[in-house]
């Protein structure tokens, strides 16, 4: 006789149905949809702590309590709060990089190119002063303490993701013949530093003062005296 096979063995070979593989797939969307708005929660929350108070003084109670959630969920999402700190470093900073790139981008000349670019950065820091915050403490370690290698490297990546966009114009105008023959990372990188030097200069009363004019065309002007350097 051949071999009999028990209820159990026929229960095991019978496939979920198609409602059952649905009401688990919706299940499963819908715990990944709350993970992904709890964390949203908890990086907006984290933002404004950061940008309010920097990194050192950030208190994770008081971002848990904006968040709507408990310390002990903030923590099943980020180990730390460098760990949290790079998290909001790293998407405000891909938007920022999307913008820039965006503001590099079209049929003008590669000068006035570069001067959408340093438009678009100086409207920037106007608009989002509290976001160039993380930038200040990221300079200024012997104030605030020392920074997560972390978060260093993800400022540095960021830093010179944007220079490449600005030494790709450069270059760009090198070949077409507009600019003069240079080394296009080392001007952008000098444009770059020369940028964050006048917007630091709106931090001390007596930097301001020695300007003499206002940030907005010092910096148009800087601009413009970097520009006559370049042109052929």
């Amino acid at each position: 006789m051949g071999a009999t096979t028990s209820a159990s063995d026929r229960d095991d070979a019978v496939p979920p149905s198609p409602g059952s593989a649905r009401r688990i797939d919706d299940s499963a969307r819908r715990r990944a949809e709350k993970k992904q708005a709890s964390r949203k929660k908890i990086v907006d929350a984290a933002r404004a702590v950061f940008f309010r108070d920097g990194f050192m003084a950030a208190n994770l109670d008081e971002v848990a309590q904006r968040a709507g959630v408990a310390k002990g969920t903030l923590y099943r999402y980020f180990e730390s709060k460098a760990e949290l700190y790079v998290e909001v470093l790293a998407h405000n900073g891909e938007i920022f990089k999307q913008q820039m790139r965006d503001a590099s981008t079209g049929p003008a000349g590669a000068a006035d190119r570069i001067r959408d670019v340093s438009k678009f950065y100086f409207e920037h820091w106007v608009q989002n002063h509290d976001y160039f915050q993380i930038f200040w403490a990221i300079e200024n370690q012997s104030v605030i303490g020392e920074l997560p290698p972390g978060v260093l490297g993800q400022v540095s990546d960021l830093w010179a993701e944007c220079i490449e966009i600005v030494a790709g114009i450069v270059s760009e105008g090198v070949a077409s013949g507009e600019f003069t023959d240079c080394d296009p990372w080392e001007v952008a990188n000098i444009l770059w530093t020369v940028a964050n030097a006048l917007i630091q200069t709106e931090k001390s009363a007596t930097r301001r003062s020695l300007r003499r004019v206002n940030l907005e065309t010092a910096f148009d002007d800087a601009v413009e005296i970097f520009l006559r350097g370049l042109l052929a």
